[in-house]
């Protein structure tokens, strides 16, 4: 699929969910926690597997193919998956926050404390691939095999509070 491809299919998702929200709000609701979960598994998919090939690509060295091959499937997953997952979590999922909960809940404001240093770590792994693709990655193996835990850590967390409400 060519990048016109995926930002046409990318406008008409988020055109019949903003149809969605305000025509038929009601209705929706189903749709919408449905549309949120999707992206928050492949989203967390990239946010998982990202580290995964930084670990490789630094152990790959400079200029060898392996490390061109890695620099593709960075570029992509980042693009084509993550950043588009990302952006559906957070519409949908500040609409269900609003529609739903009222933005009201110590659960619900934290989750999006944990929920915002996700994001955060996102923007790291987004800077690190540019960092990868200029060939000036600094940090060792080792590194990107801490970081690929934190994903799970936040995401254990999020999840807890999502169903558990316990505060």
């Amino acid at each position: 699929m060519r990048r016109g491809q995926v930002v046409l299919v990318v406008a008409l998702a988020a055109l019949a969910a903003a149809a969605l929200f305000f025509l038929l709000p009601d209705t929706a609701y189903p749709w919408i926690r449905a549309l949120h979960i999707i992206a928050v598994i492949a989203w967390m998919a990239g946010l998982l597997y990202l580290p995964r090939l930084f670990v490789y690509h630094a152990e790959a060295g400079v200029g060898t193919p392996q490390a061109e091959t890695f620099k593709v499937m960075e570029r992509r997953l980042l693009r084509y998956i993550m950043e588009p997952a990302s952006a559906v979590v957070w519409i949908a999922g500040l609409w269900l926050a609003w529609r739903v909960f009222g933005f009201m809940g110590g659960w619900l404001h934290a989750k999006l404390v944990l929920v915002v240093l996700l994001t955060g770590l996102h923007g790291y792994l987004s800077a690190a691939a540019r960092r990868f693709a200029d060939d000036r990655n600094e940090k060792p193996a080792r590194h990107w095999r801490v970081v690929n835990e934190i994903p799970t850590l936040l995401m254990v967390g999020i999840v807890i509070l999502a169903v558990v409400k316990p505060f």
